[in-house]
């Protein structure tokens, strides 16, 4: 997979994320909180700057009351 598409797909993770959170009318703080992670770390997947695990996804994926493969591209 080139680099270029590895951005693509993280920045699209990042955006589903984002877009769920906001349509919860959730803050990042709120949903970092409920998924016990740290904010500043929600802030960089949603901005697709990092390539996080599957369990931080899972966390998300349920404190967003979703399933993880609803946040997959």
């Amino acid at each position: 997979m080139s680099e270029d598409k590895d951005i693509l797909i993280l920045k699209s993770l990042g955006e589903k994320i984002k877009k769920k959170r906001q349509e919860l009318n959730l803050s990042q703080e709120t949903l970092s909180f409920d998924a016990n992670i740290p904010r500043t770390q929600l802030g960089r997947i949603e901005r697709g700057e990092i390539n996080t695990t599957v369990l931080t996804l899972y966390k998300i994926s349920d404190a967003l009351k979703i399933e993880l493969a609803q946040l997959l591209p």
